[in-house]
């Protein structure tokens, strides 16, 4: 496995601006690590632990210490799998659904509303608008109980 298969170059992005909607999850400071190509992220808290931004569930977890606790957790059980999209990521260049610059893949149907993770559910979005939608969708839902019906407004 080439880890770079299933990340994107985001060296070049202005994060303050992409994440700016997520002021209400996300830590005041942190720096972008790495990123997979649908756009969750790999953030690295001041204090140097290890945090794991989902986007698609909208949920950020600390999962390790520091960068080489991560890295080491990274080839324990299926952690590879989950946080890089592995197994979708092979289904999608098997199909032969690339990304153009400046994209990543996204969510017809946001897993958080009962989308599946499958290429059939499965767009390319700018990534500016990956992150937007995904966080108004987010902020609208994130005090309410799990099953509750919702409609939603997305701010444009």
């Amino acid at each position: 496995m080439n880890i770079k298969d299933y990340l994107i170059d985001h060296l070049t992005f202005d994060w303050a601006t992409l994440l700016v909607d997520w002021k209400w999850l996300l830590p005041t400071e942190f720096s972008v690590w790495l990123m997979n190509k649908y756009g969750d992220l790999v953030l690295i808290a001041d204090d140097g632990s290890v945090l794991f931004f989902d986007v698609g569930s909208g949920t950020l977890e600390r999962v390790a210490d520091d960068r080489d606790d991560f890295s080491r957790k990274l080839d324990e059980d299926d952690k590879a799998s989950v946080w890089l999209m592995i197994p979708l990521i092979d289904q999608l260049t098997a199909a032969g659904i690339g990304l153009d610059e400046a994209r990543c893949y996204s969510f017809l149907t946001p897993p958080v509303l009962g989308g599946e993770y499958t290429v059939k559910n499965t767009v390319t979005l700018p990534i500016t608008e990956h992150y937007g939608v995904y966080a108004s969708i987010h902020e609208q839902i994130k005090d309410l109980p799990d099953g509750t019906q919702v409609v939603i407004k997305v701010k444009t």
